[in-house]
């Protein structure tokens, strides 16, 4: 009896054992289904998101955690040389605020990211309160995470991530789940290569678009820079991802604004107040000095804004301006202007975006040249026929000067796109106007009438002492070289002069008049002047009671 017990004991811990086996086989392949069911799905999800790679690293992190049997998933990617989060599961509240405003380095072995890149394999710490190495004491206090394994993405051999499952107890994971996030990484580096793929190939035509349209601009707007600096401002605001943008034109030294977009206005108020003559500290100055590209990462931080730089200081304060990008815009080396974009944060510019606005600079200066050909031509054209309009009023008036005199008046200040212009004549040592032309503010005109007797610091002294011409930017700079003389002052405060331009009317040596305004290129009326008053110098002789033609005509101020 007892063998006959002994027998069926054997009978049944076979039956056990191999029900046992059949429950073992039956549970691998009930994970081996859901572990080849998650796969798919992450793949479907792939293949939904072409351009947004969010969804994926969601799913993958929600995945991860469930088949893990893990209460925190979280997904990292390589910004430049730190590794910022990208995608979790399960934080807590507090870990989160923690995570969003970390930073991971690529070699810091204390932490799991760090000893994943730096193996680059599957790392699993048991219990990362004992293990001698981790710092990253925020993952137990604020995390609750015990046991935890990393597996870095692995793109061509290079870390571009790294997804860490993280338990809440110190269960290490066994063989299988490491293989399936294993596989996870490597659906997630196919997201993420599938992404910046996509995401390049559609930058690229967006920018090849925007180059077109632009070039479309610069065709359809011969000689008018307005559209094109504005279709460069919109376009590369945009596809630069800045707040704002400005377009400089430099002459005489000085910036000036020639487009604005987007930019805030009380920054814009003060850009446009005047010209402007940067620090040398700034962009603007270091441009000046020759460099071409000048990358700001944060305007709050740098040498200029440091030396307290009124331009800098504005372009934080008054604009919000912290990382910016400088473009310098020349031809044949000689600076035309800067192109300059900025954002309202300290996150620096892409390469690609760098060189792309690069390439809407090297539009700007094809803009500007066509301006600059197609101006000079209609100049030469209108000044051609100014020229041959004074010359048929001279030949149409023998012996009367008035009519030539106001002629060429006319047709400088009009090329010249000067306020007002006069002939000054001289009588001995005075001189007053024979011919205005434009509205001359009193009593600045009542002086021109009446005339006066020049100082030799004056303008019109200069002339009289032999210069060839006068040529002054901004007379309101120069008042306290001319103290000795009330004119200048006169002309700056009542006649709102600034900008002047004199040119003597000499024959045979003789000073014979001057000739006040600021033309483009009117050399040629200035010599018809000359020839026009040296036929009719001494044969008016006071004919009808009129003044005899002058001695000296002087040509002043704009």
């Amino acid at each position: 009896m007892v063998q006959n017990f002994a027998a069926q004991a054997v009978i049944a811990m076979e039956n056990a054992r191999l029900l046992s086996e059949l429950r073992g086989r039956t549970q691998d392949l009930q994970e081996s289904l859901e572990y080849q069911t998650a796969t798919s799905d992450v793949l479907k999800v792939i293949s939904r998101s072409t351009f947004d790679l969010q969804p994926v690293l969601d799913t993958v992190c929600e995945t991860a955690a469930r088949l893990c049997d893990s209460e925190i998933v979280t997904i990292l990617r390589r910004h430049g040389d730190v590794y910022r989060v990208a995608a979790a599961q399960g934080w807590s509240p507090e870990y989160r605020a923690f995570l969003e405003h970390h930073t991971f380095a690529p070699d810091d072995r204390g932490t799991l990211t760090g000893r994943a890149v730096l193996e680059r394999s599957a790392i699993q710490i048991a219990d990362i309160m004992i293990d001698p190495e981790y710092t990253l004491t925020e993952a137990s206090t604020l995390g609750k995470a015990r046991t935890q394994l990393g597996v870095p993405l692995l793109r061509e051999g290079v870390p571009t991530g790294v997804i860490i499952v993280s338990r809440q107890r110190v269960e290490p994971f066994g063989q299988k789940q490491i293989e399936l996030v294993t596989t996870f990484a490597d659906q997630a580096v196919i997201a993420m290569e599938n992404a910046r793929l996509l995401t390049e190939t559609r930058e690229a035509l967006e920018q090849q678009t925007a180059t077109a349209e632009v070039l479309q601009v610069i065709n359809s707007s011969p000689g008018d820079l307005t559209p094109v600096f504005d279709a460069l401002l919109e376009k590369a605001t945009r596809l630069c991802e800045a707040n704002f943008g400005i377009l400089f034109e430099y002459a005489e030294e000085q910036f000036h604004v020639a487009a604005l977009r987007a930019v805030p206005e009380a920054y814009a108020s003060y850009l446009t107040r005047e010209p402007i003559r940067p620090g040398p500290k700034t962009a603007l100055a270091r441009v000046i000095r020759g460099e071409n590209l000048i990358v700001v990462a944060d305007s709050a931080a740098d040498d200029a804004y440091r030396a307290g730089d009124p331009l800098r200081r504005a372009r934080v304060e008054l604009g919000g301006a912290r990382s910016a990008i400088t473009c310098a815009l020349r031809k044949d080396g000689a600076l035309l202007g800067v192109f300059t974009i900025y954002r309202q944060e300290v996150r620096p510019f892409s390469d690609k975006q760098i060189a792309l606005l690069e390439n809407f600079a090297a539009q700007a200066v094809i803009a500007m040249e066509n301006a600059r050909l197609l101006s000079e031509t209609r100049e030469a054209l209108e000044q051609q026929t100014a020229t041959a309009d004074v010359l048929g009023v001279i030949n149409s008036s023998p012996g009367d000067l008035a009519p030539v005199l106001d002629a060429m008046l006319e047709k400088a200040r009009a090329l010249g796109g000067a306020a007002f212009g006069t002939f000054m004549l001289r009588e001995g040592e005075r001189f007053y106007a024979g011919a205005v032309h434009g509205a001359v503010p009193e009593p600045f005109a009542r002086i021109l009438r009446e005339g006066f007797v020049p100082s030799p610091s004056s303008p019109v002294g200069r002339l009289r002492a032999g210069e060839a011409w006068v040529h002054i930017p901004d007379l309101a700079a120069i008042l306290s070289a001319m103290a000795d003389d009330p004119v200048p002052r006169t002309a700056v405060e009542a006649g709102g002069v600034r900008t002047l331009l004199m040119v003597p009317l000499v024959k045979d040596g003789d000073l014979i008049g001057l000739f006040y305004e600021l033309p483009a290129g009117g050399s040629s009326i200035y010599r018809q002047a000359d020839c026009a008053v040296a036929e009719l110098r001494g044969a008016g002789s006071d004919r009808d009671g009129e003044r005899a033609a002058p001695q000296r005509v002087a040509r002043t101020h704009v």
